[in-house]
């Protein structure tokens, strides 16, 4: 199993979060709360583009971290989806529902 490495990068109004590895129920507990702090105080940009594993735990985080955005007056926004990610969001019928974007110049 990869581990899921992510950097965490400060944007004009959003913080972008890129992501590396398995994204599943092993290793989402390493950015679950830094994902869930921020998106508090700013909209959030998750960058998928190298996520080879997706998992129904990291699906779930990832709806979770949409509706505390949705609470919190703010946006989350997927980012250049994997094609394992973009496979496994069409496979729950959820895709739909996320802010799926091909530039961060596209956050609002």
């Amino acid at each position: 199993m990869e581990q899921l490495t992510y950097t965490k990068k400060d944007g004009s109004d959003y913080v972008l979060f890129t992501l590396s590895g398995d994204f599943n129920a092993y290793t989402a507990q390493s950015i679950q709360n830094e994902i869930f702090t921020t998106i508090e105080k700013s909209n959030v940009v998750l960058d998928l583009a190298n996520v080879n594993v997706l998992d129904s735990s990291a699906v779930g985080l990832i709806m979770a971290a949409h509706n505390d955005a949705e609470e919190n007056k703010k946006k989350l926004y997927l980012l250049s989806l994997s094609n394992e990610v973009d496979r496994k969001l069409l496979a729950t019928g959820f895709k739909e529902l996320f802010n799926i974007i091909t530039s961060v110049t596209e956050v609002k």
